[in-house]
């Protein structure tokens, strides 16, 4: 018995430190409803700019897309958002709120695990 509550306290303990962080594999699968406008696994850049290295850069300035970013999104940057965890997560479950003007057609995503799972699939150098 104590065995079975050892395993099972264990597996909670797991899924726990899993949800606070983030699940890479899980944000891959999440971040498929991205995929059609940016690319994080390459420098790549299509309609919007490539995520590889995101955290921690500043908004708007990834080189290769320097000509495309809205002017919401330069200023935004120029007054100093960096996407680190907190932003990232703000920008995600409302794009238009955290930066308003922006360009990205992108509503959000509603749920706190996904928006986690994506940020980890982000941070993660190699993807999963």
């Amino acid at each position: 018995m104590l065995r079975a509550v050892s395993s099972a306290s264990l597996l909670l303990l797991a899924t726990s430190i899993a949800h606070a962080g983030g699940d890479p594999v899980q944000g891959k699968h999440v971040f498929n409803r991205c995929i059609a406008c940016h690319e994080a696994a390459t420098d790549r850049d299509k309609v919007g700019p490539h995520l590889l290295g995101v955290v921690g850069r500043t908004a708007g300035s990834a080189e290769s897309f320097l000509g495309h970013y809205s002017e919401a999104m330069k200023s935004a940057g120029a007054a100093g958002l960096v996407w680190d965890e907190a932003n990232l997560a703000e920008y995600l479950k409302a794009p238009k709120l955290k930066v308003p003007g922006n360009k990205m057609a992108f509503g959000g995503l509603s749920s706190d695990d996904d928006i986690a799972n994506v940020i980890a699939y982000l941070k993660a150098d190699p993807k999963p």
